[in-house]
């Protein structure tokens, strides 16, 4: 690798697993310190212990997004361990399952908006005071496409979806009105292949679940993780210092139609 992130210090939610591993190692493999966050620390630890055999740098901390009090501990700690924060990746998320909007429950919404949408409030209210003694700095928040384009039984997702996107761009200019260069942009992918759509794939069963999604995706295929891992590590790298308050979609053309 080229050592894109050489020197960043990388702290990543939702890391034991997905999306939030898959970006982990792609910036460690550039060069970057990682600190890996998730509710299910064994897991984290796990991919942890497989960045830093291959000869990176990373760290493994407990967090339960939703709480504010682990997040202070947790970012807290991170700096520590990595001698400065210099990149927060927002990724940590949950579906919440289909359901139409007078089907839904109350308490399942909440909780869909309260892992989705308050995580990146929290750790972008905590993890800002770190990122200005690093700049310049940057906020990647893991939107989706279900952000931007909405379905018929997927209430709370799309509501959480769009809400990261527009906090994205209320952080960017939050920090640049504060005269910090610290960046905030959000990526919006389509279908991964993550253990998001382990759902779906009990439903139908794997192949004519994922030929079932890739029908609807322009370019004929669900996304790798490796694809949205590369569009975070361009927003987490210095190639993205004049970007702030953007929207990066990586979702195979489904946009477009």
């Amino acid at each position: 690798m080229s050592g894109r992130a050489a020197g960043k210090k990388i702290f990543i939610t939702g890391a034991a697993q997905g999306l939030g591993a898959a970006i982990a190692k792609r910036c460690a493999a550039e060069g970057a310190a990682v600190a890996l966050a998730d509710l299910n620390i064994t897991g984290a630890e796990a991919q942890a212990a497989e960045i830093n055999a291959a000869g990176g740098q990373a760290f493994a901390f407990a967090l339960d997004v939703t709480n504010e009090a682990q997040w202070i501990q947790a970012l807290a700690d991170a700096n520590a361990a990595m001698g400065g924060l210099s990149g927060l990746v927002n990724n940590a998320g949950v579906a919440g399952g289909a359901a139409g909007v007078e089907e839904m429950e109350l308490a399942a919404f909440r909780q869909v908006m309260s892992v989705n949408v308050d995580s990146v409030f929290l750790g972008a209210k905590h993890a800002i005071k770190y990122l200005a003694q690093n700049q310049p700095g940057s906020i990647v928040n893991i939107s989706s496409i279900a952000g931007l384009i909405a379905s018929h039984n997927t209430p709370a997702y799309n509501a959480s979806k769009a809400a990261v996107w527009l906090l994205s761009k209320n952080i960017a200019l939050y920090c640049a009105k504060k005269g910090l260069d610290v960046r905030s942009n959000s990526i919006h992918p389509t279908f991964i292949d993550t253990p998001i759509l382990d759902g779906f794939r009990g439903m139908f069963g794997k192949e004519a679940a994922e030929a079932k999604l890739a029908r609807q995706v322009p370019l004929g295929r669900i996304g790798a993780p490796e694809d949205v891992a590369s569009a975070a590590l361009y927003l987490l790298s210095d190639e993205s210092r004049f970007v702030t308050g953007a929207e990066l979609k990586v979702d195979g053309g489904i946009s477009a139609m």
